[in-house]
């Protein structure tokens, strides 16, 4: 039993000793450096597209805005006359259900349309 807590207990100063220096050198020990494996947010360019679900009469969409820009949210009809209109701005998530079930019988399309693109999916009303 005294063995495996001796054990234990090495294995535990190793493994704190090893995180402590993994992002320096003994130099830096002590001292706050930037790790070497840190990735610059300006590398990275991160393009997501909606999501849209379809569960009857509604559709519910989700946008992960990072830079939280603008979006913009319509609805038109079959002659593209605009329904709905909903701009949004400083959201990391957008979020938003279009129920149909109360509407006309046509053929929907809901435009999303952010600083990376737009983004169009059709719903019809039977």
């Amino acid at each position: 039993m005294k063995a495996v807590v001796k054990n234990l207990t090495v294995v535990a100063v190793l493994l704190v000793s090893a995180m402590g220096l993994a992002n320096g050198t003994a130099t830096d020990f002590g001292k706050k450096v930037t790790a070497k494996s840190e990735v610059e947010k300006s590398i990275i360019n991160i393009e997501l597209d909606p999501v849209f679900v379809k569960k009857g009469q509604k559709v519910m969409m989700n946008l992960l805005n990072i830079s939280q820009d603008k979006v913009t949210l319509k609805v038109y009809d079959s002659q593209d006359r605009l329904v709905y209109n909903e701009s949004i701005s400083g959201q990391l998530v957008v979020e938003k259900a279009f129920n149909f079930e109360k509407a006309f019988e046509d053929k929907y399309t809901i435009v999303v349309s952010d600083k990376n693109g737009t983004y169009k999916e059709t719903m019809e009303v039977r």
